[in-house]
């Protein structure tokens, strides 16, 4: 499975969470996507989100300002 990269450096809250939450929507369940931000609100927005999704943080990586997040989109719901 191939990893989508979305970098939003230089963008600031509330845009991050938005724009990978949107990007999650075009992910399939078990692909992975890697957010790359500068805004250090990301650090909680990010987490926050996906406790929301259901999605999983795999990890997260700091570099200075860069933070990098790789998210693993969770499995569909199964009906029922």
């Amino acid at each position: 499975m191939t990893t989508a990269k979305l970098d939003l450096s230089g963008l600031k809250c509330p845009l991050p969470a938005l724009k990978t939450r949107k990007a999650l929507k075009g992910i399939m369940p078990g692909g992975r996507l890697e957010v790359t931000c500068t805004d250090p609100m990301a650090a909680i927005d990010i987490p926050h989100l996906l406790t929301e999704t259901g999605d999983r943080l795999e990890k997260t990586d700091r570099d200075g300002a860069t933070i990098v997040f790789v998210i693993e989109k969770a499995s569909a719901a199964s009906p029922g």
